[in-house]
């Protein structure tokens, strides 16, 4: 708990297992206890972080329907308005509801969200349910929220129903 409160950025559990010399299993089943003890910690795919504070004033989740390869596209046009991607989720018709935490931010941390993607050739939840999928989006106030939920519109990011 100590690395993730002194840390300037995300730790992955492979480092934080190297350090408290465990492994990454103890450090994943600790994550996992702390989250239950009400710990802010958000899983990432650049590691753990643990929230300080709330960060951003309004959320809102989003229905959003696109090919993989828009994935890029859509996120960045979010992080350039200064909204966060908190997260993914899908409605898996045998799994029920699937959520990834996602924490996207800037430019930077969406090219490293998509190489691990890649690098790891699992796919994108989106694919499992034709391009649908929700995303929880925080942004410091309603007006970058409001530019952004129409970007996304005039884009065609949208899924016309929710629209």
């Amino acid at each position: 708990m100590d690395k993730l409160q002194t840390a300037d950025g995300p730790q992955k559990g492979s480092e934080l297992a190297k350090q408290a010399n465990v492994s990454r299993q103890v450090i994943v089943g600790d994550i996992t206890l702390l989250k239950a003890e009400q710990y802010p910690i958000i899983s990432t795919s650049e590691g753990y972080i643990l929230q300080q504070h709330p960060v951003h004033a309004v959320e809102r989740i989003v229905a959003c329907q696109h090919p993989p390869e828009r994935t890029e596209d859509e996120l960045q046009l979010l992080v350039d308005l200064g909204v966060t991607v908190k997260d993914v989720r899908v409605e898996h018709p045998v799994y029920g509801q699937i959520t990834a935490s996602i924490m996207v931010s800037s430019r930077r941390e969406v090219k490293t969200f998509l190489a691990s993607i890649a690098d790891s050739k699992a796919g994108l939840l989106s694919e499992l349910t034709d391009g649908i999928h929700l995303h929880t989006l925080a942004a410091d106030d309603g007006h970058i929220m409001d530019e952004a939920v129409e970007m996304l519109r005039e884009q065609g990011f949208l899924v016309p129903e929710w629209d």
